[in-house]
């Protein structure tokens, strides 16, 4: 009667201790065809049986629906798959001390067993009389007809929810390919797959384990971490554990219920998942033995005839998603380290303080040809004048080939800057407009050169701009400027008829230059303008606070701005004036 086939037809057939239209219909047509008080559409769950059809019960019981197995005589008609046909239950001594005979009068009693398209006897429909009685060639005929009947429209609801499971399975297919394919890495997957399933079949726990170094490693949620993950956060390929198995033999494991659990795999396995309330487990490995997919149920499951097809092609799925979050992150720590060699360690200079901040494109390959720099001049005695050099700038595109073609443009910046006896900016630039000109770099790019000075205790800036968006400086006494002289667009494009120019402009103590890319202020649904007016808004605001903080406010929200560019920005503050 505990058959985990039978209980699952029941749970399809979506009939309970409720009434329904169709089987109370039945069990009128059985009371008027056989002339029976009571009559009864019995189906019988683990339990208790339920009556969904009902005519002629009355008191407490009728208005459950439903009795124990005490009172059932059901039992015994799906215990033997065949009718049971009795003229007084009293008088036979396999029903004669049931309940059901003073609770509800069952005198007399015919039976005939309701079954599923496999053959499971699901409950029976039953004819029942209060007074002893001798049942006719013709009445049980007519019972068994309807029993026949009845068998069938419990088939078709079957049917009808195993057509609505395909269609969902076909739906869970779609949705595992979109969803899956957008998972940022193994954790955010392993999320996605337990969001991933809905509806009665739903499983309590889905788990992934990937395998490395000849053991299964569980990828754990730090959200929603389960004492057994953390207990068993491994597993060796011989450890008789279902997913091991499925390892191991390469094949999809499905343990249908605790009984099995218990027969088939060793004592560790069954503490786990008892710990976790699980009967139920569907091992499938991934494709070229990357690991293994767990779906696990907290009661005892039957597969349906597409569940298996359809899990192995989520763990296909899954599988993918392994292979190429493990590549992006392959990529990601390469670019990180490419990245991190490239930018510059700010110098220490004394009556400055100074701050940087990179922020990668998050859809890109995570390196760009954002850049920004700084390095003091060197003093030659009896010179003793302190200068410093700041850069920010911007290469066309968001690849390793941008961010190679940006470690040129900064290296010959710098070595045009330490030539230049003058240390001009706009000479420097001039310098790296000819360079780009004849070598083969191919991109275009935009920039800002600065020189900070220190003369007679006070600083000067002295920049040049070549197409890039104006710094912004904020000074005690005039707020937030923008520096907007600016010359030639595009580094690469000078005309000997158009010279670049130098610009200078005093700093005193308590001001703040923001030097920074078009990734901070650029947005795909606003003016550019509009992102400049808020980066001017967050340094008035922010501006006598330390400057990572400073930093960190103008980044606010950066992240989640989809496909946005890269973000590179350097801070300077006057502090003092004197060595």
């Amino acid at each position: 009667m505990k058959d985990s086939g039978r209980l699952e037809a029941l749970r399809l057939a979506g009939l309970t201790a409720a009434a329904d239209p169709g089987m109370d219909r039945f069990a009128r047509l059985v009371t008027r065809v056989l002339r029976v008080p009571v009559s009864l559409v019995s189906l019988l769950e683990a339990d208790r049986q339920v009556f969904p059809g009902m005519v002629g019960l009355s008191g407490a019981w009728a208005a459950r629906r439903e009795t124990p197995l005490s009172h059932s005589f059901c039992q015994h008609v799906v215990a033997d798959g065949k009718p049971l046909i009795l003229s007084d239950t009293r008088s036979s001594p396999r029903t004669c001390d049931s309940l059901a005979i003073p609770d509800l009068q069952v005198v007399a009693y015919a039976g005939m067993p309701l079954t599923d398209a496999d053959g499971h006897v699901l409950g029976s429909l039953c004819a029942i009389d209060h007074e002893p009685r001798e049942w006719t060639a013709d009445e049980l005929r007519d019972l068994e007809d309807l029993t026949a009947a009845c068998s069938m429209e419990l088939r078709l609801r079957i049917a009808s929810e195993l057509i609505q499971r395909d269609r969902d399975h076909a739906g869970l297919l779609l949705r595992a390919a979109i969803e899956l394919a957008h998972a940022r890495d193994l954790t955010d997957l392993t999320r996605r797959l337990r969001h991933l399933f809905q509806g009665p079949a739903e499983p309590t726990f889905v788990g992934l384990l990937l395998a490395d170094g000849g053991k299964l490693w569980r990828v754990i949620d730090p959200e929603d971490v389960r004492p057994v993950e953390s207990a068993i956060d491994h597993l060796e390929w011989d450890a008789s554990f279902p997913s091991a198995l499925a390892m191991r033999e390469q094949r999809a494991v499905f343990v249908r219920d605790r009984p099995t659990l218990l027969r088939g795999f060793g004592p560790e396995a069954v503490a786990g998942y008892d710990s976790l309330g699980l009967e139920s487990v569907m091992c499938v490995p991934l494709p070229d033995r990357r690991g293994v997919l767990t779906w696990c149920w907290s009661r005892p499951h039957v597969l349906a005839p597409t569940e298996e097809a359809v899990l192995t092609t989520v763990a296909g799925y899954v599988s993918q998603a392994v292979e190429r979050t493990r590549f992006v992150a392959n990529r990601l720590s390469t670019a990180e380290q490419l990245q991190a060699a490239m930018l510059t360690e700010l110098p220490d200079v004394p009556g400055l303080d100074m701050a940087a901040l990179y922020l990668p494109a998050a859809d890109q390959d995570m390196v760009g040809g954002d850049w920004y720099d700084a390095y003091p001049l060197p003093t030659v005695p009896p010179e003793t004048r302190t200068a410093l050099m700041v850069s920010i700038g911007d290469v066309i595109g968001h690849d390793v080939q941008a961010a190679t073609v940006m470690g040129q443009i900064r290296s010959m910046l710098r070595q045009a800057s330490l030539d230049d006896p003058a240390h001009s900016p706009s000479a420097a630039l001039d310098a790296i407009d000819r360079a780009i000109g004849t070598l083969p770099l191919g991109l275009g790019a935009t920039a800002v050169h600065a020189r900070l000075d220190l003369d007679d205790g006070r600083w000067r800036l002295t920049w040049s701009n070549a197409g890039h968006p104006p710094p912004l400086l904020h000074t005690p006494e005039g707020g937030v400027l923008s520096l907007g002289d600016h010359d030639l667009l595009l580094l690469g494009t000078s005309e000997d008829d158009l010279p670049r120019h130098d610009h200078t402009r005093d700093l005193p103590p308590g001001s703040v230059l923001l030097l920074y890319t078009d990734g901070l202020v650029e947005r795909r649904d606003a003016d550019i303008d509009v992102g400049t007016a808020r980066a001017t808004a967050v340094l008035a605001r922010h501006r006598d606070k330390p400057l990572p903080l400073l930093l960190e406010a103008l980044s606010e929200g950066l992240a989640d701005i989809p496909q946005r560019d890269d973000v590179a920005v350097l801070a300077v503050r006057v502090t003092r004036t004197e060595l």
